[in-house]
């Protein structure tokens, strides 16, 4: 049975979350090149940045969840295959650098919020963007970003198991290689939220400016 959108994404309770869209993930100094890649092929950001910004026309809330690191690194454990590898990668997404840096293309906007994380894969567990969301009235999560092979998959699981509706917009999302991101669109993600693309979004906030 079809959605009922309306209000899914009622933007007194939504918040639209950008995963780890960061200069050092996605942009030019990007630690995974298959990755940043795919993004700049399907135009990830570019679909990502029109989800934000209607976003905020509409007062829903953009939360900016990223991966960054103490020069020290204290607080981070190498202990997966995927994050030894980005340990030795460089430049690192150290704290105030630019490689940690939101694209530029979705800001961050002063009302926006930013969630990082300094250890593990995904960005609830040991961060306190769940009671963030809470305090500010969140049921819905918007979920843009990368990756399907991990960070935006296991943000859906848990946000899931966390209570929340879960909102996928699937052309501002990727993984590696494609075939893999769109079977996991299919065939996991698909189970767990509600996909949309979008242009869905914006004209679903677009009429909630029509006078």
């Amino acid at each position: 049975m079809p959605v009922d959108l309306a209000p899914l994404l009622d933007p007194q309770h939504t918040a639209v979350i950008t995963m780890e869209l960061q200069q050092g993930v996605v942009g030019d100094s990007a630690a995974i090149a298959a990755l940043s890649d795919e993004v700049a092929d399907r135009d990830i950001v570019a679909a990502a940045a029109k989800v934000v910004r209607a976003a905020r026309r509409v007062g829903a809330r953009v939360v900016h969840c990223t991966a960054e690191l103490r020069a020290d690194r204290a607080g981070s454990r190498d202990n997966s295959p995927l994050l030894r590898s980005l340990a030795r990668s460089r430049p690192h997404p150290l704290t105030g650098s630019d490689a940690a840096a939101v694209m530029p293309a979705l800001g961050p906007e002063p009302t926006d919020l930013i969630s990082p994380r300094t250890h593990g894969l995904t960005p609830f567990p040991g961060t306190g963007l769940d009671q963030l969301l809470r305090n500010l009235g969140v049921r819905t999560l918007v979920a843009t970003g990368v990756s399907l092979n991990v960070g935006v998959t296991g943000l859906v699981m848990v946000a899931v198991d966390l209570g929340y509706d879960v909102v996928v917009v699937t052309d501002a999302v990727a993984g590696i290689p494609r075939d893999y991101g769109d079977a996991v669109l299919a065939h996991t993600i698909a189970p767990l939220a509600t996909r949309v693309t979008a242009d869905e979004v914006v004209a679903l906030w677009a009429q909630l400016q029509q006078p």
